[in-house]
């Protein structure tokens, strides 16, 4: 659970940067990077949710 979290938190991170580099500094190509991110973002939340729900169970 504790890594996972460190992943969220990491992935989280890299979005918020990449979403400055695009509205802040105008670098288009980080708006590809940040939506990727999201991605990333929502496939660690599901897992999270799975743990917790597991855990949660014991």
């Amino acid at each position: 659970m504790k890594d996972l979290l460190v992943k969220i938190n990491a992935e989280i991170d890299t979005f918020k940067a990449e979403a400055e580099s695009l509205t802040e500094k105008g670098i288009k190509a980080a708006g590809p990077r940040a939506r990727k991110s999201t991605l990333e973002i929502e496939k660690l939340l599901k897992e999270f949710r799975k743990v917790s729900i597991e855990e949660s169970k014991k």
